[in-house]
């Protein structure tokens, strides 16, 4: 457990998170915690373990354990059509990987349990998965048939002349479903909130922070540029239209369907409760 007088904050470390956290971590915006890195995974985790205060964390986690966070309103990772960062590619036709083995990456609960959903309910394919580490699996003398790439890593292998079929798992579900996909949420500590650890409000730092990267997309853009795989017109469309990072009534819905649609595969016991932060 953490010393209870050093805050921390868990910070997704791909770029959709860069508008969200760039004015914290420039000091553009004071505050007093300590930010802590690292993949969904490993932030889900530390949560869990009571490592972190206040997070980015999957949906999935929270569907986990609900009893052991509140929601932070209106911000999330979402989208409402393609999102181009978290992707399937195949070397068959989606339709035609039934019996075949899809490789998937450990680093984000969500979008593999957004996988396993499309797969059973929406294409109505028996598959099997199998993880482990994406890039390294490309190069050995056994590639894989079709992998889940997420992330910094989809934006950079999203057009892998092996794999010449791509299905983008965030625009699968608005096609499904009609609605957008929340990928990841922030979530305070219920246990930090009931021992009052907190003197201003974690969520709305964390929506100032939101609202000046995106007031201020050409800074975002000049830092994301930095060795990313993506032009700076398509790093534009990517943050401009295929994230969304608030939590409407329309996302809400969206999470809510996911959440019932998790229960009734039996992937997690139940739907949980939306219960939100207050000061």
């Amino acid at each position: 457990m953490s010393t209870p007088h050093v805050l921390r904050m868990g910070r997704i470390s791909y770029l959709n998170v860069l508008p969200v956290y760039h004015p914290l971590e420039a000091g553009i915006l004071p505050h007093d915690f300590e930010l802590v890195s690292g993949p969904p995974a490993l932030l889900n985790e530390m949560m869990s373990r009571g490592e972190l205060h206040v997070s980015s964390c999957s949906c999935f986690e929270y569907a986990r354990r609900p009893e052991r966070y509140y929601l932070v309103g209106d911000l999330s990772i979402g989208s409402r059509g393609p999102v181009m960062s978290v992707l399937l590619l195949s070397r068959l036709p989606v339709e035609e990987l039934g019996g075949h083995e899809i490789l998937i990456s450990g680093e984000s609960h969500t979008s593999v349990a957004l996988l396993r959903l499309l797969m059973r309910d929406r294409y109505k394919l028996d598959v099997r998965f199998s993880t482990g580490p994406v890039t390294p699996a490309l190069r050995s003398d056994n590639p894989p048939t079709a992998f889940l790439a997420i992330g910094d890593e989809a934006l950079r292998l999203r057009n892998h002349p092996d794999y010449p079929y791509r299905l983008d798992l965030a625009e699968a579900w608005r096609d499904w479903t009609g609605l957008p996909f929340i990928f990841g949420l922030w979530v305070v500590s219920r246990e930090a909130a009931e021992q009052g650890l907190f003197s201003s409000d974690p969520g709305a730092l964390l929506r100032r922070g939101r609202d000046w990267g995106l007031s201020h997309m050409d800074v975002i853009l000049d830092l994301t540029g930095l060795g990313c795989p993506l032009s700076r017109e398509e790093l534009r469309i990517y943050y401009r239209d295929g994230l969304v990072y608030s939590l409407g009534e329309e996302e809400l819905q969206g999470l809510r369907l996911f959440y019932k649609k998790l229960a009734f595969a039996d992937m997690i016991p139940a739907a949980p409760p939306l219960r939100f932060f207050s000061m």
